[in-house]
């Protein structure tokens, strides 16, 4: 009967680790997202008037 009751535990343990493990993982991420046109513009024209 105690070794039933230890699996058990073991089990829940493992799937609680793994799901924090989990979601560190997930909002660790770091989205990247394509800046808009315009921003590409306005960028490419700073550098002009840099160079100039």
């Amino acid at each position: 009967m105690w070794i039933v009751i230890v699996v058990c535990i073991a089990v829940v343990i493992a799937v609680l680790a793994l799901s924090i493990m989990t979601l560190n993982k997930g909002y660790a991420y770091k989205q990247t997202i394509d800046p808009l046109p315009e921003d590409i513009k306005s960028e490419t024209e700073k550098d002009k008037t840099k160079d100039a």
